[in-house]
């Protein structure tokens, strides 16, 4: 393979050229209630062929390593097309690499009807469960193996398993109906994901108190967010808007993150790291052949560094980080985060919430959007704070807010981390791309919270 890719770069009348090529075998189960909805395996392969002419990209894809040289001449084409400005993207040395993920409990040496086993155990629960009406569940794993080559002389090969679960529990009680829900995710390790009975459980119990749990009074609290909330929180609110891409095409991102603006206290560090090893954002090399790294993103309250692709590093003279991804060979790679996270602070969560009188405690995480800086997230579970306790249980809630003005806001930054591997990243059509986020406990002073 590496030598028929190599074949292929030659005189291609390009300024740059590269090519993936992936092969991929995909299972999916799902489950609406009693009802099995989908128990498949689909098994994938193709590439693709980028092509850079002065500045010009052009993007061929192809299911036939016989359409490879075609590929290649159309790619360039296209480029020819589409070229305008000059380009250089930023030099690097040529490597060549093979990689190779080795779980536990690998999801290629577990049949389809063995998961599927597995998750009836897990519906049963869940249905078995008093005042529950229905159920949800998506499991999905992917064995996938991806060999890049470049006409700078890179070639590596990666395989790298990816595996998600999402259980939902619906309670209803006449008119009112309330769900819960939990996400696991594994580098395609299977070990941890046989093992969530008692989560089954947790999620049927938890949708039954809902209904009838307190509705909050809307307003602003000082609220506390667990690890899981405070990571999507980092990831959705903040983490998007570090993306290159996205502030090199909108004139109001780049005079809103300006490098050297100050975001947050001293206490206040966010990162992005896809060297942090078995988490489903980890990576050796990106879909561009540039090995993952460590970029901090607000150091000491300040933004210091954004995530780039080698095309918007040359584009804003600023140093590339590897975080250039596609989720196939579909798809050309496009700046996207790796495992993004709050590092952990130096306060208990019993000092965190040792003198909050009236607060909210939010755990989990339901659902969500984000227009620039403004935000607004679901928790996936809500509980009053009284007197430095946490106390009852709450009906879902909703926080909303700037971003920034809520990262000026973090007062107390937990000392434990947790990270966060259920769901997945959406942007720019592809999606889910693994990701991992996470954080330790987070207080905010004053949070608008949404409920009654």
């Amino acid at each position: 393979m590496r030598d028929h890719l190599f074949e292929a770069l030659r005189s291609h009348g390009a300024d740059h050229v590269d090519i993936r090529v992936e092969e991929r075998m995909v299972t999916r189960i799902s489950y609406r209630g009693r009802t099995l909805e989908e128990a498949s395996i689909l098994s994938d392969s193709g590439g693709c062929v980028r092509a850079l002419v002065n500045g010009g990209w052009g993007f061929a894809s192809f299911n036939d390593l016989d359409s490879l040289q075609a590929s290649v001449r159309k790619a360039v084409a296209e480029a020819r097309y589409s070229s305008g400005d000059h380009l250089s993207l930023p030099e690097r040395e040529p490597v060549e690499a093979s990689v190779t993920s080795l779980p536990a409990v690998s999801i290629s040496q577990v049949s389809l009807e063995q998961k599927k086993q597995m998750l009836d155990e897990y519906n049963d629960i869940i249905m078995s469960s008093p005042r529950i009406q229905s159920s949800h569940i998506l499991y999905g794993d992917t064995d996938r193996t991806v060999r890049y080559s470049s006409s700078d002389g890179t070639y590596i090969e990666q395989k790298v398993p990816d595996l998600s679960l999402r259980l939902t529990a619906i309670a209803r009680d006449g008119d009112e109906v309330q769900q819960s829900g939990v996400s696991v995710g594994t580098v395609g390790d299977l070990g941890p994901v046989m093992m969530l009975h008692d989560q089954a459980h947790d999620v049927a119990q938890r949708a039954a108190s809902l209904l009838n749990a307190y509705s909050l009074k809307g307003g602003e609290y000082t609220v506390v967010l667990d690890p899981v909330l405070a990571g999507v929180f980092t990831h959705e609110a903040f983490g998007h808007l570090s993306e290159a891409d996205l502030v090199y095409h909108n004139p109001q991102l780049r005079e809103l993150m300006v490098l050297g603006r100050r975001f947050g206290g001293r206490h206040l560090n966010i990162v992005d790291d896809a060297t942090l090893p078995s988490l489903r954002g980890s990576y050796a090399y990106d879909d561009e052949g540039t090995p993952g790294q460590r970029t901090a993103l607000i150091h000491d309250g300040v933004l210091e560094g954004r995530l780039h692709s080698r095309e918007t590093a040359a584009r804003m003279r600023e140093p590339f980080s590897g975080n250039a991804r596609a989720i196939s060979y579909r798809h050309g790679p496009i700046v996207r985060m790796s495992n993004t996270y709050i590092e952990p602070g130096d306060v208990s969560l019993a000092d965190m919430l040792a003198d909050i009188e009236e607060g909210v405690y939010v755990k989990d995480w339901y659902g969500g959007q984000t227009s620039l800086e403004m935000f607004t997230f679901s928790a996936g579970e809500a509980y009053m704070i009284r007197n430095g306790e946490v106390a009852e249980m709450l009906r879902p809630v909703v926080l909303t807010g700037n971003v920034f003005t809520t990262l000026e806001r973090i007062d107390a930054i937990g000392n434990e981390l947790d990270m966060n591997q259920g769901g997945g990243c959406g942007k720019g059509g592809q999606s889910p791309l693994p990701v991992s986020n996470g954080s330790p406990h987070i207080r905010i002073s004053r949070c608008v919270v949404g409920g009654r």
